[in-house]
C-alpha cells in the first residue's frame, strides 16, 4: 500500500511556460474584465497555486494600423509558468473546478452566438481545440513552450536598462499539407534572418510549440522587439516585401502568407504585465 501511494502522488518536475491569446468583442469588454478578476482568477489560483510560479495578464497595447493580416488579438496575453505538466494524470482530480459559462466563450469569440444555448463546458474543454473545430471559428491560441527560449536571432546582449520594448509576439500554424520541418525551414531560414537584418528590430527570439502537451495546432512562437510601433510598421508592412514567399504559399500576395487568425495570431505587448496575480491577489482562495 505504501508503494502504491508513493507512485500515485509522484509527478515529474517539468517546467514549461504557456501563452494564451484572448480576443474580446468590445461590446463585452467590461463584462469579461470583471468576470476574470471576480471569478476566474481566484478559482485558477485555488486550483494550480502549488505548481505555478507566475500567473500574469498582459493587456494588448494599442494595435497598429495595417496589422489586420497578422491576426491580431485585441484583449490580452495570459502567461503561466508551470512547474509540472498541468495535464499530468496525477492532477486529474480537481478539488475546485474552474467555471466557464457559455456567455464568456461568446465574449471571447470562441463560439458563435448561435451555439447550443444548453451547452456547458469545463475550463479545460473550453480551451481545447474541439470547440473551434465544431464551430468553425479561429482556434484558441493556447501554446506551451519551454521555460527558456530555444533560439535567438538578434539582441543577445540587450539588457532591461537598454530601453522599453514594443514586443510583437506571434504564433504560426503552417497550412495543411506543410510539415513543421518545411514550415520552419522558411521561418527560421528566411523570415527571421531578414527581420534580424532590419535596423528597427532590436531582439528576436523563438521556440517550437510543445504540441504534445495540449494538442495545439500552432507550431512556433516568435517575439520580435522594437523601440516604437512605427518601427514595427516599417519592418512588417514595408521592408517585409524583401521576404521571399514560401513555395507552398497560398494565402495573400504579401508577408506573412498565412491565413489571419487561423494560421497566424499576434499580440502587441509591453515588457511588464498589467496584473501579476500570484503577487497581487489576496482575495478568496479556497483550501485544497
Amino acid at each position: 500500500m505504501e508503494n502504491r501511494i508513493t507512485e500515485r502522488v509522484k509527478i515529474d518536475f517539468d517546467p514549461m511556460r504557456s501563452l494564451m491569446y484572448l480576443n474580446v468583442n468590445n461590446e463585452y469588454y467590461h463584462k469579461l474584465d470583471c468576470w476574470l478578476h471576480r471569478v476566474h482568477v481566484p478559482e485558477s489560483i485555488s486550483q494550480f497555486g502549488p505548481y505555478v510560479t507566475r500567473y500574469a495578464f498582459y493587456k494588448s497595447l494599442p494595435i497598429p494600423e495595417g496589422s489586420e493580416r497578422f491576426g491580431v488579438c485585441n484583449y490580452q496575453l495570459t502567461e503561466h509558468h508551470w512547474l509540472v505538466n498541468p495535464f499530468s494524470p496525477q492532477l486529474k482530480i480537481k478539488t475546485v473546478q474552474e467555471t466557464m459559462p457559455l456567455e464568456v466563450l461568446k465574449w471571447e469569440g470562441l463560439i458563435p452566438d448561435e451555439f447550443d444555448p444548453e451547452a456547458s463546458f469545463s475550463a479545460d474543454e473550453a480551451r481545447g481545440k474541439e470547440l473551434a473545430d465544431a464551430s468553425e471559428v479561429p482556434p484558441l491560441a493556447w501554446n506551451f513552450v519551454p521555460m527558456w527560449w530555444e533560439e535567438e536571432f538578434k539582441g543577445e546582449k540587450r539588457c532591461a536598462d537598454d530601453g522599453d520594448n514594443f514586443r510583437w509576439q506571434f504564433v504560426v500554424k503552417y497550412p495543411d499539407g506543410v510539415s513543421k520541418e518545411e514550415g520552419d525551414k522558411w521561418m527560421l531560414g528566411e523570415v527571421l534572418p531578414k527581420f534580424a537584418q532590419m535596423e528597427e528590430s532590436v531582439r528576436i527570439l523563438t521556440s517550437a510549440v510543445m504540441q504534445d502537451v495540449n494538442a495545439s495546432p500552432f507550431a512556433r512562437v516568435v517575439e520580435i522587439w522594437f523601440d516604437l510601433p512605427r518601427d514595427w510598421k516599417t519592418t512588417a508592412l514595408k521592408k517585409s516585401s524583401t521576404i521571399q514567399a514560401p513555395s507552398w504559399a497560398s494565402e495573400g500576395n504579401c508577408f506573412p502568407y498565412l491565413r489571419p487568425a487561423f494560421e497566424i495570431q499576434s499580440m502587441f505587448l509591453s515588457d511588464m504585465p498589467t496584473f501579476d496575480h500570484l503577487g497581487q491577489y489576496t482575495g478568496h482562495i479556497t483550501m485544497r
